[in-house]
Order: C-alpha cells, then structure tokens, then sequence
C-alpha cells in the first residue's frame, strides 16, 4: 500500500472551475478503492462547500504566518481532505484564483507559494500529523513549487507532476520573489526563472520525479513549439520522465442505464430506446419531433480553443443538410450572438441555450446522434467520452486526448468493430465539413451505424483503469 499524498487548488464537488477539479475529485477516490492511503490536501477557500464535520489539527508558522490545518471527508467518498487554513489569503469571495470582477489575485505568487511550503511541511512529516507520504501528486502550477522545495530536503518523498492544461504556467514579475523568501538556489534559469518571471510550472517541470499529462498525445504534443509555451525545449529534455495517462470518467454519473436526468433509460442492447430521448429534446428545444434526420450536438465553452469558428463557418451549409443542431454552452459574446443570430434563421433546425443546465446536458448526451468537438487543442477532454458511453457517435479533431479515444470510422475498423467515432485532422471548416458529410452518409445506413454505436457503447472510460495506471507508476518511483 502507498501513502500518498494529492497536492490540488481545486477537487469537485468541494470547489471547482474546471477540468483539475473533477480529476481531483475521482483520482484520489479511485485510488483508496485500489486500497491506498490517500489524503488529499487544497486551501481552504471561503467558497468550500464542506461535508459533515471540519475539524482543528494543528498550527505551523511558515514565513513568519500562523496557518491551520484542518480536516474533512470528501462528500461522496472516504478520502481524508486537509484544508490549508490561513483566512487572509483564502477566506475571500471570488473563486480560488480570480477576484468578483474577475481579475485575477494580486497576491496569488504568496498565496499558492505558502500553500505549497505547508504541503512540504506535512510531505516531510514536520506538522505532527504524523504520517508521511511515499508519494507527492502535484497538479498544475498552483503546486509547482512542492518539487522544487522537496528537492532541498533529504530522505524525502518520491514526486509527481501533473499537467492539466500548459497554457496556465503561474507566472509572476520577478520582484515577487522577494516577498515568498524563495531560496537562492532555485533562483536561476535552470530553476524557477523563465524570462526573468517567477515560474510556478517550472518548478513542477524541472524538480518532480516524474511528469504525466492527461493523455498520452498530449504528452508527445506540449514537447513542440505550438504546444509547449515556450517550456517545449524542457519538456523534451525530461521526455524520458514524461508520460500520458487518459484522465477517467465518472461512470456512475454518466451512464445511459441508469441516468435520472434523462427520458428513458438504455443499453447496447435497448439502442431503440435511445430515439425515446431525442424526440424528448427536439420537444424541450421547440424543434420538430423527427427521428430520420440526425440531430449534430455541441456542450461546451464558446471559445476559439473549442473550433466554435470552425463550426459557425459551418453551420450555413450543414443547414441545407436534413439536419438538426443544438447547442449548450456560453464563453465569447461575440460567438453567443453569431449563433444567436443564425438560430434565429434556422428556428426549425437549430436551437442555443447559453449558460450551463446539467439536466440538459445529460439529455444532449443520450438525444443526439452526433456529438461536435473540433479542438484546436485539447489535453484530455471529457464529452468525447461521455457521448461514446452514451452511443452518440463524436466528430474529433485529431489532438490530445481526442486522438486517443475516438477511433475513426473507416471500411477497417467498421470490419474489425475498432470505429466508434469519426476524426479529421486539419483545424479548419472545409476538413470539418467533410467529417460531417461522412457522418451524415453513414447515418443513412443505420444497421452499420447502430454497430458503431455498440462499439462505442462498450469502451472502459471508467477512473479505475487510470488509477491502476497511476499505481504502476507510483511504484516504479
């Protein structure tokens, strides 16, 4: 058994504002149900939603600061939470990083920098906690200095790094060293100093035992210069400790036999049943009840990263298609008016909900037939794999996490029961278009289509698998 330790800013349902907060949430939880002894240790923000009873540990002084550490459960689960409990800099309105209007904390180098200093504290069992992890999880920036202080320590834990995003790296001028106290001999371009910034990543990048990403492609894409950020040249240095691990789903949350948020319930078996959901949105969305054309989805945010614009340059010709297409999703307000605008051309074939409605969300999954998601880049991704789980077939860009879970629909791997998808490779409209008048052919003949449906169907997203992948590695340090 390890003892290991899950450094996170954010872990769902306690907090979240994105992709990290729901691997924090399932990894850790995957990995006591493999009989580990995980606790998993986040600031303790004003906007934590605890569950049951938050109890006192113990004080530490760091810098100068008297900080707290507190413990819960996980809501849904056994996982030990610590709470780093220090109210001047966590206990504000706003979410972790980003202030009511938006802006992001002025302070954020001091205040993830002392939550990285108690996380070292208790991975080198000096906040009489009395226990001391194997292993130290770090993920993204915000608990990029952990690896960096563990490298002055000695007799310390094995560390870990895990990018979720490299487009967010924590970095600050460099007069903000002078507050943290950072230590001289991290101070210097072969450490923390990136352009003559502060980097948080940096420290994750350079000092950790071992890097992952939340897929393998990703892994092989962030070591070129469209990818890397500028940190490319580094990532491909540490290529030999640098590896993909496909980030798990929830399959209890997201499972068509046994959802509470959709119109009737299915299985491969019962794919007849699935007609039952798409007619329940066409209705929910004022769109003409029709099972012979195929209804094309989107969820998501409305951003460039998205391909949104690849989609808009589409939709005035997938509109002369016998067709049907909605939309969940907000982000740019000039893409929100774009398709506002179209929808109001089209009401009988196109309908928009801005914003985010979980329920809906899970009946777009289980009424479509085909699921849009042309990423320009995408480390992972999520609604890939809830739309296979849900025999709604994806259109991919082939990149990150995209290209190692959807496999393309062609004569061989239709033959060979592989396909369960469909992915083009270019990140522009004409290659997109060409997947969805691919789709649309193989929509019309629905007997190889309910295959590909079945294929996709039985494929293992599940968080078990990863958290075993996890454990190997784990073990190899």
């Amino acid at each position: 058994m390890k003892k290991i330790l899950f450094v996170t800013s954010e872990a769902h349902p306690l907090i979240k504002t994105g992709g990290l907060a729901d691997v924090s949430g399932s990894l850790p939880k995957a990995l006591a149900e493999l009989s580990q002894d995980v606790r998993l240790i986040m600031p303790n923000y004003q906007a934590i939603k605890p569950h049951g009873d938050v109890r006192f540990l113990c004080s530490l002084r760091v810098d100068n600061r008297e900080v707290n550490i507190l413990e819960t459960q996980m809501p849904d689960n056994q996982v030990t939470v610590w709470l780093v409990d220090y109210p001047d800099f966590f206990n504000r309105p706003g979410n972790p990083y980003l202030d009511e209007q938006g802006e992001p904390w002025p302070d954020n180098a001091d205040r993830f920098a002392l939550f990285c200093r108690i996380a070292v504290e208790v991975a080198m069992n000096r906040a009489y906690l009395d226990w001391q992890p194997d292993i130290v999880h770090c993920n993204d920036w915000q608990s990029g200095l952990v690896p960096a202080f563990l490298s002055l320590e000695t007799t310390k834990p094995a560390s870990v790094f895990t990018i979720h995003n490299m487009a967010y790296q924590g970095l600050f001028p460099a007069a903000s060293i002078q507050g943290l106290n950072l230590p001289g001999q991290l101070w210097n371009p072969g450490g923390l100093e990136f352009h003559n910034m502060l980097s948080f990543i940096k420290g994750g990048l350079i000092y950790a035992n071992h890097i992952t990403t939340v897929s393998p492609t990703y892994a092989l894409e962030i070591q070129t210069p469209t990818f890397g950020y500028g940190l490319e040249g580094l990532l491909e240095y540490r290529k030999d400790y640098l590896s993909g691990i496909i980030n798990g789903i929830d399959i209890d949350l997201w499972n068509p036999e046994a959802d509470p948020l959709i119109a009737q319930q299915y299985r491969a078996a019962s794919l007849p049943d699935k007609k039952l959901n798409k007619a329940e949105l066409q209705r929910r969305l004022s769109l003409p009840v029709n099972n012979r054309v195929p209804l094309f989805a989107l969820i998501g945010r409305l951003v460039e990263q998205k391909g949104i614009d690849l989609i808009l340059d589409c939709l005035p010709e997938m509109m002369a298609m016998p067709m049907q297409f909605v939309l969940l999703g907000s982000g740019d307000k000039d893409f929100e008016q774009r398709l506002q605008n179209l929808a109001q051309v089209y009401p009988d074939k196109m309908a928009i909900t801005l914003g985010y409605d979980e329920t809906l969300a899970h009946l777009i999954e289980a009424g479509s037939d085909v699921f849009l998601m042309p990423s320009r880049f995408e480390p992972c991704g999520l609604n890939q794999m809830y739309s296979q789980r849900y025999g709604t077939l994806p259109i991919v860009r082939k990149t990150g996490g995209l290209a190692d879970t959807v496999v393309d629909s062609l004569p061989e791997t239709i033959s060979d029961r592989t396909a369960t998808g469909f992915v083009f490779n270019e990140a522009n409209a004409s290659s997109l278009l060409e997947t969805i008048k691919r789709a649309m052919i193989l929509y019309s003949d629905q007997k190889t289509w309910t295959k590909i449906q079945a294929n996709a169907m039985a494929k293992d997203f599940s968080w078990q698998s990863s958290a075993e992948q996890y454990l190997t590695l784990y073990r190899s340090l």
